[in-house]
């Protein structure tokens, strides 16, 4: 299993690709540039099965449908965001000044934490609120990383202040779901660069005296 990280949208908001080696993947937050995206997919000759999105806000959601459209597969999304996808207040777009973003319905709703298998692939869903009520988070336990979107980022974590954002929730949400993670753990973040756990545990100034 592999990854690769790629920064799209105005917000250079992480997409990630996650393939094995049989050309198959999973498509985490397209948030813009859907051109961009599927020519790197094209290039690399890859088979998307899904898109997952962490989260509904708007600079992870902007390229969902030219994702769906072209290969024909399903958008999950948690079900404490189910109609965000087309709701630009609840999105945030139109507090941003950056048009209205809406992508159509997900096809299938993320209901509870545990694991989840699409094709030949096996991971952990954790819910991780706090950013938004239905963020997410997909840990690869076997490839040793967890997808944690817009919940912890190196050396921050995710704003509280836009709709459904809570900071205790958000804080619990880190402590209780990523931080007992393996030290080693890969962090893949919505934004900026990748970090560890360990990292985090040891220099997240956010962190710190819980």
């Amino acid at each position: 299993m592999n990854w690769e990280q790629i920064p799209l949208g105005p917000l250079q908001t992480n997409c990630y690709i996650v393939a094995d080696d049989k050309k198959n993947c999973l498509i985490v937050d397209p948030g813009e540039e859907g051109k961009k995206l599927i020519n790197r997919l094209e290039q690399r000759k890859l088979k998307p099965q899904a898109v997952l999105l962490t989260h509904a806000h708007f600079d992870h959601i902007g390229a969902v449908d030219d994702i769906r459209n072209k290969y024909n597969i399903p958008v999950y999304i948690h079900i404490n965001e189910k109609n965000w996808l087309m709701d630009p207040s609840l999105n945030g777009s139109q507090f941003f000044m950056m048009g209205q973003i809406k992508a159509k319905q997900a096809d299938q709703l993320i209901t509870s934490e545990g694991e989840m298998t699409i094709g030949d692939f096996t991971f952990v869903v954790f819910e991780t609120p706090g950013h938004s009520p239905g963020s997410v988070s997909f840990y690869f336990k076997n490839d040793g990383f967890v997808v944690a979107g817009d919940a912890l980022f190196q050396g921050s974590i995710g704003r509280t202040d836009l709709p459904g954002g809570n900071h205790d929730v958000l804080i619990n949400s880190i402590h209780k779901k990523l931080l007992v993670l393996p030290e080693e753990t890969i962090v893949l973040s919505g934004h900026g660069d990748t970090t560890t756990i360990e990292n985090e545990m040891d220099s997240n100034p956010f962190l710190n005296g819980f």
